[in-house]
């Protein structure tokens, strides 16, 4: 396959699958519960952290966090009592349990009150071409308050060669727009072109498979490529190419 017969191959694909029928599917379905800017933003963040293993267990136990921050994400973050959290502990979805649940609203209260949000924290750190930097330098900040050690596993760090999925998946959300209806686009001190692939089994070995990946780890290497090779099709959008890459392994069995 060419170049152009690859891009033309995965536009293609990408049209398919970035288009509204994608959600029903999808935990980003979960962010879309709600219209307010920090609303978006906190069930995005939560959700993409537990996103792994079966994405229907994914949606069912995100749908189980929003209904106890009482569908109201960033409310209950910014005017939770102790009361409030201990009927989080009771939450769990794989190793992520209860203590983690409290620990990120904790943290996700320090970063709006001492760092004005999410979205100014992700842009500060920002590089042009790229968000990994500013993904560690995010870790740093989410658990600079008192917290348990055990919850610093489930935020990646790409300065430790993680591919770091979940939270490139929740940027992507983010920061990118095309106007379908799927990302929301609402982050505007970022750009498209700075996101990276949400890398994992499935887009992986699809890249693999279409001679866009020849690392076999998915890792932060494996992703380094991975974006190199996407930014050729596309350097102002190329994380559309998740979709056609996700939807390929995922639907298609390609």
């Amino acid at each position: 396959m060419t170049k152009k017969e690859l891009k033309d191959f995965l536009d293609t694909k990408v049209l398919e699958y970035n288009n509204p029928k994608f959600i029903d599917s999808d935990p980003i379905q979960i962010p879309h519960l709600f219209t307010v800017k920090e609303d978006i933003e906190i069930s995005a963040f939560l959700t993409a952290t537990i996103s792994w293993g079966n994405r229907k267990s994914i949606i069912k136990n995100a749908t189980q966090m929003m209904e106890l921050l009482d569908q109201a994400p960033y409310d209950f973050v910014m005017h939770h009592s102790d009361k409030d959290l201990e009927a989080l502990k009771l939450f769990v979805h794989r190793t992520f349990n209860g203590d983690d649940f409290v620990q990120f609203i904790k943290s996700i209260k320090h970063i709006y009150t001492q760092h004005n949000g999410l979205e100014s924290l992700f842009a500060k750190h920002a590089e042009s071409n790229t968000l990994q930097p500013t993904i560690h330098q995010f870790k740093k900040i989410f658990f600079e308050n008192e917290h348990l050690q055990r919850t610093q596993k489930h935020i990646s760090d790409p300065y430790k060669n993680s591919a770091a999925k979940r939270i490139n998946m929740f940027l992507r959300w983010m920061v990118r727009n095309d106007n379908t209806g799927v990302d929301f686009g609402i982050w505007k001190q970022l750009n498209p072109s700075q996101l990276s692939c949400p890398l994992d089994v499935h887009s992986g070995n699809v890249a693999r498979k279409l001679g866009l990946l020849n690392r076999k780890q998915n890792d932060g290497k494996a992703l380094f490529e991975l974006d190199t090779a996407l930014r050729k099709l596309d350097k102002t959008d190329p994380v559309k190419y998740d979709f056609a890459l996700f939807g390929l392994g995922v639907f298609e069995g390609f």
